[in-house]
């Protein structure tokens, strides 16, 4: 096979969750830059219907599905309608995700639970149903979780306990998922982004971007197209004899 075929996803079937903007928008562009027939997922419909039209004037078509992955009952009926419009997912991205941010000590319960249901759960529920319905049974798979940098370290100068548990707590279920799936021919491997500008993380970046450029060896932020060649690598056959790994892509803030 030739190098160019390895990272080709012509008629692949991708899900994202998450996907109407920011990095889960990035990657729906990559995957259907590369051939794959996406369907983007996100709680807000106009939202979707944005992210469509961006990537319609890429020449890619989406399917949109509104759906809150906190509400966990909802996700056999989200993986009911993908398979019902595109056919089996042969790529999952879990790229939903949610943060809080409070001292330890004062952390709400219920701000907890949030971060841990949309993060975790929902990650993990997902893959399981799309694991079982689709993957599973055609002995084929590539799973891609959304971790971070700050499931890496205990902190980033920043108080966002719950969100840096639930993060390191991805890293491990991907390696798990690899260990158990990998017999069925399945993928699973996890990004840990450092921080890309976004609505998430807007409010951070204006207190702290000096320093953490200050303390990122690129010295410069995540741009808009910086994951897409990682994640097209983790889609595709590529990245066939890799699994249960994690790849940080933060301009080296996680090695300094």
């Amino acid at each position: 096979m030739q190098t160019r075929e390895l990272f080709d996803l012509s008629g692949r079937i991708a899900l994202v969750t998450g996907g109407s903007r920011g990095l889960g928008l990035a990657i729906a562009t990559a995957l259907g830059e590369m051939g794959a027939r996406v369907a983007i997922t996100a709680r807000k419909p106009d939202e979707l219907n944005e992210a469509a039209g961006h990537l319609a004037r890429l020449g890619i078509e989406a399917q949109t599905i509104a759906t809150d992955l906190a509400d966990l009952p909802a996700i056999p009926g989200l993986v009911d309608q993908v398979i019902g419009r595109l056919g089996d997912i042969d790529i999952l991205v879990n790229n939903a995700g949610t943060t809080w941010g409070a001292p330890a000590e004062s952390h709400p319960a219920d701000a907890w639970r949030k971060v841990m249901t949309l993060n975790v759960d929902a990650t993990f529920f997902l893959s399981q149903e799309v694991a079982r319905r689709s993957m599973i049974p055609r002995r084929r798979g590539k799973i891609i979780n959304m971790a971070s940098i700050a499931g890496l370290s205990g902190g980033l100068g920043l108080t966002t306990v719950a969100y840096n548990t639930s993060k390191a707590a991805i890293i491990h279920c991907t390696r798990t998922l690899a260990a158990e799936w990998g017999k069925h021919n399945i993928n699973v491997n996890a990004l840990c982004p450092g921080f890309f500008p976004s609505k998430m993380s807007r409010g951070v970046l204006e207190r702290i971007e000096p320093a953490i450029l200050a303390r990122t060896p690129l010295q410069r932020l995540g741009g808009e197209d910086d994951l897409k060649g990682a994640v097209v690598f983790l889609a595709s056959e590529a990245s066939r004899h890799v699994t249960g790994q994690y790849v940080a892509v933060d301009g080296g803030a996680s090695i300094a």
